[in-house]
């Protein structure tokens, strides 16, 4: 009588649940990693590449400080979180409440530079940050406020704002107008008394580089 045929089965290590595990990692990575690199690619070309040589006219920010999360109040007098800010191009300014000469002249190109922006002007917010309690004169909130491109009034404590932008050697905070990327980032200082044209060039540059992952609104 022929012998019966015996098998042994020997165990198989369970690899194939670690290996689903590494490659729905791996895949998570790579979607994070395509979502993030317009953004990347965008800023290596401003900051790293600048074909043709070009140069900017502000100062960059180097590291970039993000915005800081805070309660602050609109001139109602309602709570508004900083953060909410984020989402849209920002071009600051910072001023007292009474607003002088100077301040008024900062809000004024603040304005101007905005529109000169054509169709692009609508990724470009303008924010007012008042470091004060002085009420503002109702005058320069209707210079500021054209129909259709209202600016966005804050009231910030100094030291909080002061903790976030900074102005150059020998210059006040209230002298320039300060550069914000959608994400919150304080990436540029436009200098003291600005040449119009100079910064504006810079803005341009800004949004042309950012325009494939930046639309407008938030």
């Amino acid at each position: 009588m022929p012998e019966a045929l015996s098998l042994t089965v020997h165990s198989v290590p369970a690899l194939a649940p670690q290996r689903r595990l590494l490659s729905g990692r791996l895949q998570m990575l790579l979607v994070l990693l395509v979502c993030a690199a317009p953004v990347i690619a965008s800023y290596f070309t401003y900051y790293v590449v600048r074909p043709g040589g070009r140069t900017n006219y502000g100062d960059l920010i180097n590291p970039q400080r993000p915005l800081p999360e805070q309660v602050w109040r609109n001139l109602a007098g309602a709570p508004v979180k900083s953060t909410d800010l984020r989402g849209q191009w920002l071009l600051v300014s910072v001023a007292g409440g009474a607003c002088d000469v100077e301040c008024e002249k900062t809000l004024y190109l603040q304005r101007q530079l905005r529109e000169t922006l054509g169709k692009e002007r609508d990724r470009l917010d303008k924010v007012w940050l008042v470091v004060d309690d002085a009420p503002v004169r109702r005058e320069v909130l209707e210079a500021i406020n054209p129909p259709g491109a209202q600016a966005t009034v804050l009231r910030a404590p100094r030291d909080a704002v002061a903790g976030w932008l900074a102005p150059g050697a020998g210059h006040a905070l209230e002298q320039h107008l300060y550069i914000v990327d959608p994400m919150g980032n304080w990436m540029m200082r436009a200098p003291a008394d600005p040449q119009p044209g100079k910064l504006k060039r810079d803005l341009e540059k800004l949004l042309r580089a950012s325009s494939s992952w930046d639309k407008p609104g938030r």
